[in-house]
């Protein structure tokens, strides 16, 4: 004999479990966390302290005529504390500056600081080989 109390709680159960099923897995389906957007790292040529790396698929002109993009720094050896660098940086591009507006090691965690001082890259390969690329990308 079928009780039917049992199938009552076995058919609320079962779509208690579809109704929690649809409301979750479209979540995992279409919302996509920070860190999984795509990258199109492009390298500039080595120096003796590693390599940097720019994200093609991170350029934004900015309002004031510059240029934003995501910059990868990976340090020749690594250890717990030289991990790769991630900077979003503003270049110049007729001035031949750049202004690191945020510093981390991973995206989830950026603080954008629009204030930073436009700097002179005094030299250095890897920035001079960030704002070259970029720029001639930009034009």
């Amino acid at each position: 004999m079928v009780d039917s109390k049992n199938i009552v709680s076995s058919i609320f159960i079962r779509n208690c479990i579809g109704l929690l099923l649809s409301i979750i897995v479209p979540i995992f389906i279409f919302i996509k966390p920070a860190n999984a957007l795509p990258h199109e790292w492009v390298g500039v040529p080595k120096s003796e302290y590693g390599e940097q790396l720019w994200d093609r698929q991170s350029i934004k002109r900015n309002e004031d005529g510059s240029v934003r993009v995501l910059s990868k720094y990976i340090p020749k050896t690594k250890s717990e504390i030289t991990k790769d660098i991630l900077y979003t940086m503003d270049i110049n591009c007729f001035e031949k500056s750049f202004r690191d507006v945020d510093v981390s090691i991973d995206e989830a965690n950026s603080n954008f600081n629009d204030l930073a001082d436009w700097q002179d890259p005094n030299g250095d390969k890897l920035i001079l080989g960030v704002i070259g690329q970029v720029c001639r990308v930009e034009k």
